[in-house]
């Protein structure tokens, strides 16, 4: 059976980063990026360089960073969009560019406000102006999955003659039935007569759980490129999980004739990174990824698997990179092994990073009889894309008083970014309340906490504790996030990480612009 390859778009660090309360920072973006280029993704959407200045920097570095996939940039039907997204791209090994005009009759009407003439004008001017600037040029449909099929075969044959070379249609209100989602594609490549010049692909979200089905519909109407994130993480709902999709075309090649290049035996970290950036915890019973993926409760089900594992596992651990056994490191361990330990897990650290780290590591140690690859894994990441190299808030000492019967009490003693050192009380109607506001004092900046969030890192009472918090600070919306063995000192370092991060992301977006 001839198998055909498809491509895999990934849009973690543009649709990906939409989800409500997520905000990447330039480094782990391109932290991410650099794992995703692990994982075998073939295109990176790397973001919307016209949308801000940080996401222009941070697409520039990615382009610049990444060499073994084709970055992609975001652009709406407007010129100056385009030409922000070939600045970003320049240095990129493969650059694309990515170009969106929405298509139903809602969208045409209320929110571009313009005729479907006016619209197949206006995406026939831009392809073509982009094609000037790009070899590669993806058209997408917004909301094709609502639009008349009659006017999307229309459309994309004018579009395709303008030099598209990938056309994709996304179900971007996650609307659609397979059925349909399916006919749709068979319809065009019925009705196109110059279908066979470009690249099918499908965008599809989860609003009715549909988007991993509705993705398996299109590649079998003809779609030979399938767009999503990381955990299934976007806008609503979401996006189709890209590591469902690789590992569900992995396990029933009896049944597709379909490959990907992707490593699947990354997924495990792809996933734990992308977790641990966003603060989007994946849950339990996620199919893949999920801490449950792989355990088996029911009495019948262990002595099944016991006897032999596929009687109810069709996806092994090791397939996907979930180790049996991670327990590899402890308080006896050198700086050798540690180093082995670290290339093993992918990452490649600088001299000075690296002293950092073992230092981390040695201080856990301490405290923490056996460390596991996902405590190496919380260290390293956060080294990775630490930005103390800026003026900041730092920490020296806090104090929580708690009884039942009373108000907690919270001192804490800070270092502000021009030195001074500040110490403060508050109280509130918990511990962690009376920390945040006794911060809230301390600091200059204007915050505004809008999420906190409480997970542990492995298993045990000696567990470390990670807090993610989101946040305004000045009106910049930023996330923060700190691991500790104590809850209430991770949730001060998760406090003080987010104001820090609005400080560096404001010095950083002057010093591009000047």
């Amino acid at each position: 059976m001839t198998q055909t390859q498809i491509k895999i778009f990934d849009t973690t660090l543009r649709d990906g980063e939409q989800s409500p309360g997520v905000n990447l920072n330039k480094l782990e973006k391109v932290e991410l990026a650099k794992q995703l280029e692990r994982f075998g993704v073939d295109i990176m959407e790397a973001g919307f360089p016209a949308s801000s200045q940080g996401d222009f920097n941070a697409v520039k570095q990615i382009a610049e960073t990444v060499k073994n996939v084709s970055v992609i940039g975001l652009a709406r039907a407007v010129k100056s969009d385009i030409d922000a997204c070939a600045e970003a791209l320049k240095n990129a090994a493969d650059p694309r560019l990515h170009i969106f005009i929405a298509t139903s009759p809602i969208h045409m009407e209320y929110k571009l406000q313009k005729t479907p003439e006016e619209v197949i004008e206006t995406a026939v001017e831009m392809v073509k102006y982009g094609k000037k600037k790009f070899n590669h040029v993806e058209w997408s449909a917004e909301d094709a999955s609502r639009t008349d099929l009659d006017f999307l075969a229309k459309i994309i044959e004018k579009v395709i003659d303008a030099g598209a070379t990938v056309i994709n249609l996304p179900d971007t209100v996650g609307y659609t039935m397979p059925t349909e989602y399916g006919h749709m594609f068979r319809y065009l490549k019925e009705n196109v007569p110059n279908i066979e010049k470009v690249d099918l692909s499908c965008h599809c979200h989860d609003d009715l759980g549909m988007a991993l089905a509705n993705s398996f519909a299109a590649i079998e109407n003809g779609a030979t490129q399938v767009e999503g994130t990381i955990n299934g993480i976007g806008e609503r709902a979401g996006n189709a999980a890209l590591e469902e999709f690789g590992v569900a075309l992995n396990i029933r090649n009896d049944y597709y004739p379909f490959y990907t290049n992707l490593t699947l035996n990354e997924i495990k970290r792809t996933s734990d990174l992308a977790s641990k950036f966003t603060g989007m915890t994946v849950p339990a019973n996620k199919a893949v990824v999920g801490r449950n993926a792989f355990a088996h409760e029911s009495g019948i089900h262990q002595d099944g698997v016991l006897k032999n594992a596929q009687t109810y596992e069709i996806i092994t651990p090791e397939l996907v990179g979930v180790q049996s056994n991670n327990l590899v490191l402890g308080k006896h361990s050198g700086r050798h092994a540690f180093t082995d330990k670290i290339k093993q897990l992918g990452y490649d650290l600088s001299e000075e990073k690296l002293k950092e780290a073992f230092k981390a590591f040695k201080q856990l140690t301490d405290r923490k009889r056996e460390v596991t690859d996902d405590d190496l894994f919380s260290i390293l990441t956060d080294i990775q894309t630490d930005t103390s190299n800026v003026k900041r808030y730092q920490m020296q000492d806090f104090n929580v008083q708690y009884r039942s019967s009373d108000k907690p009490k919270a001192t804490v003693i800070l270092t502000a970014p021009n030195e001074e050192t500040i110490e403060h009380t508050g109280t509130g109607q918990g511990s962690v309340e009376a920390l945040y506001n006794t911060l809230d004092q301390i600091v200059r900046e204007e915050t505004h906490l809008t999420d906190f969030q409480l997970n542990s890192i492995g298993q045990g009472r000696d567990a470390l504790a990670e807090v993610h918090v989101s946040m305004t600070v000045d009106d910049v919306n930023v996330s923060g996030r700190a691991s500790a063995q104590d809850v209430l000192e991770a949730a001060v370092e998760a406090y003080l990480n987010g104001v820090n991060r609005a400080i560096y992301q404001t010095q950083a977006d002057i010093a591009s612009s000047s």
